[in-house]
């Protein structure tokens, strides 16, 4: 583990630890497929528009009258936020964003009340957890006004969630960490289901629901099904058949299915993991894994990220060498039952799951799109052997059991392949690692791998919209990308700001083998050339952005993209925030910012209500990334001592991540 990884904080070292790729360079990119496809006379007769124009010629290309462009009606209905950054997280005009849930807040009406100077694993698993990011919104009437928010934790920051405890990291031996610490860690991940109300201009968490819940990595059990449920791979000394896997963890973003369950991701998995098994400059040993090394190396397990394996033996791979297999999912959740168990599809997949946006293709069967966040990594899909059945809410509880999972890849013409991860099909044999397709799901990016799926710039959400029928993929950025891999159209050799492809089933069915696929967003500063960015002629100085990273689109069809730059918000300027981006018309690739976050902190999770007269927004580990760079604090937080004290600002309270509904001052639909 390189030094500069070691003395980071917990979101800093998930982007540095990605310096490293895993996938095998042989695989082509898609700067590489990009630049065969976009060809200089396509930018000249305005296939990539004006901004790209702009950045490959430099502004001199734009100066004629002709070339000014046309401003065109914007679906965005709304005043821009300013860019930049500060403590404070700010909205559009007009609009009201009420605090709805903190870090801490009572889960239930039991619940003790949040007390961060003395803090239990007890009082964690009644309260709302650590770093919300995905939101998923059920209603539970017809107006709307009465839902379950499902709300994902992913990862904890120590530094400012514990008083008097110095940043910890792998370098020291997590030498301050107890057990009792990291218990309080774990009942902090994991997921909140909790039920609210809308009650005059706000919304009210209702604690004497029977729906509340928390699901947490500590105590939680969860049931397996598919290909690799009952493996051997999976079996551990406290669960020799494989059948039942205690918790989830590092849990990004998700989905929810049209029968009303609630889909939650497992994604930086290999982090949590721990091994005494160290060489002379304390990284893991080489070939560790014994008969799974080459799985190791590839998921990059154990990273040590945690000190948990310390403690919990499940944690330390040289006594449970299995138990990194059973995560890495996409997990199922029945929101409308407290008492049921938790679901682990291994049909759909092992990788770092960011996302599982759900949608009925036209026959029916369900299809759950997934990109797996780490450069050069991959994007998936899965399609159902069932199809839904309105009438059968149990049944279509089993969809996610059984079907085809698939991985892209980019051709040159803009075509899209679907390659199915099929054991005994392409390679995918005994003779080459794969002895069934339990095999070919624990290690899907093997098997990603094997076919030549094409590498991509971090694939993080990816979402379908049922208005126009096509599907939005955000990556996030990739630094990695070679200066080889670069041509005109695809002039940036080290991608730190990301971009948006847009995906196009033919005829709206997602099952089909091939889709077209385009640019939308080129991000990054539109004023340099150098950049390469490509916007819409309605974008201005506080709409463009960096780090596409999770994505909704509302009932209208609008797209609104959640931004996270972690330690790179220094080369934009910019908090991130959530910004409506234009799909169609000749505002097309446009963007606005509706909402910024305070310094140090990424926004996730945007969701709106059916009426979409609320947005809810997860503001996620304010005060800690890259805090050394903001200039009126220009140090690192910690607990004590933070960059801001979002959402309290009160002496003495840490930043707490938070969950944000947002509203139309007097009423009205959102944007």
């Amino acid at each position: 583990m390189a030094g500069d990884i070691r003395h980071r904080n917990r979101s800093e070292s998930y982007e540095a630890h990605d310096d490293i790729p895993r996938s095998p360079e042989t695989n082509r990119t898609l700067g590489e497929i990009v630049a065969r496809r976009y060809s200089r006379r396509d930018v000249m007769r305005g296939a990539l528009g004006v901004a790209a124009a702009t950045a490959l010629f430099g502004r001199k290309a734009l100066t004629s009258a002709e070339a000014k462009p046309v401003a065109a009606p914007s679906r965005f209905d709304f005043q821009e936020v300013a860019a930049g950054i500060d403590e404070d997280a700010h909205v559009a005009d007009g609009y009201r964003a009420q605090i709805l849930l903190r870090w801490g807040d009572p889960v239930f009406a039991d619940a003790p009340d949040f007390d961060p100077y003395d803090q239990s694993p007890e009082a964690q698993l009644r309260q709302f957890g650590y770093n919300n990011d995905y939101i998923g919104f059920i209603p539970l009437n017809a107006a709307g006004t009465r839902a379950l928010l499902c709300v994902n934790h992913e990862y904890t920051n120590e530094e400012v969630m514990f008083p008097d405890l110095p940043r910890q990291d792998q370098s020291a031996f997590f030498k301050d960490m107890t057990k009792r610490l990291t218990e309080i860690e774990m009942a902090a991940h994991g997921v909140t289901i909790l039920e609210i109300e809308r009650i005059g201009e706000d919304w009210v968490p209702k604690l004497d629901s029977s729906h509340n819940r928390r699901i947490s990595p500590l105590v939680t059990e969860m049931g397996v099904d598919g290909p690799a449920a009952g493996h051997w791979r999976l079996k551990t000394k406290d669960d020799p058949t494989a059948s039942k896997i205690l918790g989830t963890l590092n849990n990004c973003a998700g989905g929810v299915t049209p029968w009303g369950t609630y889909l939650t991701s497992e994604e930086n998995f290999h982090g949590y993991f721990w091994t005494d098994d160290l060489d002379a400059e304390d990284e893991p040993r080489a070939g560790i894994g014994g008969d799974q090394a080459g799985s190791y190396k590839r998921y990059d397990v154990p990273a040590l990220w945690y000190s948990w394996g310390k403690f919990h033996d499940r944690f330390n791979v040289d006594r449970e060498p299995n138990e990194p297999n059973r995560f890495g999912w996409i997990c199922e959740i029945d929101p409308f039952d407290a008492s049921s168990t938790p679901v682990k599809h291994t049909a759909l997949g092992r990788f770092r799951h960011e996302g599982a946006e759900c949608i009925l293709n036209k026959d029916g069967r369900a299809v759950v799109y997934s990109g797996d966040d780490g450069k050069f990594e991959y994007v998936y899909r899965f399609v159902s052997a069932g199809t839904y059945d309105p009438e059968d809410r149990t049944a279509n509880m089993q969809l996610l059991s059984e079907g085809t999972l698939s991985v892209a890849r980019f051709d040159a013409d803009g075509t899209l392949h679907w390659l199915p991860l099929v054991h005994g099909h392409n390679g995918l044999t005994k003779e080459n690692g794969f002895a069934s397709q339990a095999d070919v799901v624990i290690d899907a990016r093997l098997a990603a791998d094997a076919l030549g799926a094409t590498r991509m710039d971090r694939p993080e959400d990816i979402q379908p919209n049922e208005v126009n029928g096509r599907v939005y993929l955000m990556l996030t950025n990739n630094d990695k990308r070679g200066a080889g891999e670069t041509d005109a159209a695809n002039p940036r050799p080290e991608n730190v700001f990301g971009h948006i492809v847009e995906m196009a089933p033919p005829d709206g069915d997602h099952a089909a083998e091939t889709y077209d696929w385009s640019l939308l967003v080129k991000c990054g500063n539109p004023h340099i050339a150098e950049v390469g960015a490509l916007w819409g002629p309605e974008t201005s100085d506080a709409g463009w952005f960096a780090s596409p990273d999770n994505a909704a689109v509302d009932a209208d069809g609008r797209l609104w993209v959640a931004t996270d730059q972690g330690e790179n918000w220094k080369a934009t300027g910019k908090a991130d925030g959530l910004y409506g981006v234009e799909t169609e018309g000749a505002g097309r690739s446009s963007a606005k910012l509706f909402f910024r976050c305070p310094v140090g902190a990424e926004l996730c999770g945007p969701c709106f209500t059916p009426d979409q007269q609320t947005a809810f927004v997860a503001v996620q580990h304010p005060g800690t990334d890259a805090t050394e760079d903001y200039a009126p604090f220009a140090r690192a937080s910690t607990f004590h001592d933070p960059a801001t004290r979002w959402p309290d600002f009160e002496d003495g309270m840490p930043p707490r991540p938070s969950v944000v509904a947002i509203t139309k001052i007097g009423g009205g639909k959102i944007g």
